[in-house]
């Protein structure tokens, strides 16, 4: 059984005490969440805040730190880089790669994200693989194209066992910090159309086992809509994320 990960990327935000208190504050609905192997929550905070997050989430079963992105390279003379190393040494669980602003604000190739993969893996950290189209693309009716050049060019070239060990969230671009928000059958048919790929390229037992978030302005309004649909195993949280309440009510809507 696929696991339902409702996972909060807090991007560049939040001060120290900001941060303590939007912990805090979703640590403080944990009992109503209902959280187990197969429900759980992950939390993206900016850098120097992840051995905050770790330490306290260690004593809430099921809940996870995560870093928004992790260096290509082991080690070595990579100034203001984080290595997979590095994030591991802080018991973090879960690595965000190839998020748009990454790939669009620093360049990063698909060649890139999959040695990103690579370490992070090498660590025992489970990637959250980002792919997603933007609006030119939707509009143009080729995201289904674009897409599977991203999955070909990047997941699609782990061996099936590093596939299993890997998280995807599909984030239409155009629907980042928007405002907009895919229909849930547009997210759907998108968020199926990854799940084929991957029965194609290895098998349908393997594809069954992938858990796919959808992140695209996921808010407490749409989040049980989209979280019904047969595909979404979740959700990729930007801005909600940044709201306590809020986040809660997203991770109640997961059922």
């Amino acid at each position: 059984m696929r696991k339902k990960i409702i996972a909060g990327n807090w991007k560049m935000n939040a001060d120290k005490d900001e941060a303590l208190a939007l912990v805090n504050g979703i640590l403080a609905q944990y009992d109503d969440y209902n959280l187990s192997d197969t429900k759980i929550v992950v939390v993206a905070s900016p850098f120097p805040y992840i051995h905050y997050c770790s330490s306290m989430f260690a004593k809430y079963p099921n809940m996870f730190a995560a870093a928004q992105n992790c260096s290509e390279h082991e080690q070595g003379a990579y100034t203001g880089e984080v290595s997979a190393k590095i994030i591991a040494s802080l018991e973090v669980k879960y690595v965000i790669i190839g998020h748009s602003e990454r790939r669009q604000y620093f360049h990063e190739t698909n060649e890139v994200l999959l040695q990103k993969i690579h370490q992070a893996q090498k660590k025992d950290l489970i990637p959250v693989f980002c792919c997603g189209e933007p609006l030119e693309i939707r509009e143009q009716n080729e995201h289904f194209n674009f897409i599977k050049a991203q999955l070909e060019e990047c997941i699609f070239q782990l061996s099936e066992n590093e596939l299993k060990n890997t998280v995807i969230a599909y984030e239409p671009i155009w629907a980042i910090g928007t405002g907009k928000t895919a229909s849930p059958e547009q997210a759907q048919e998108v968020h199926a159309f990854i799940r084929n790929e991957i029965a194609e390229k290895y098998d349908k037992e393997i594809a069954e086992q992938i858990s796919i978030l959808y992140g695209g302005s996921v808010n407490a309004k749409n989040a049980e809509e989209l979280f019904a649909c047969k595909d979404i195993d979740g959700g990729l949280v930007g801005g909600a994320s940044l709201k306590a309440d809020e986040f809660a009510a997203i991770i109640k809507s997961m059922k």
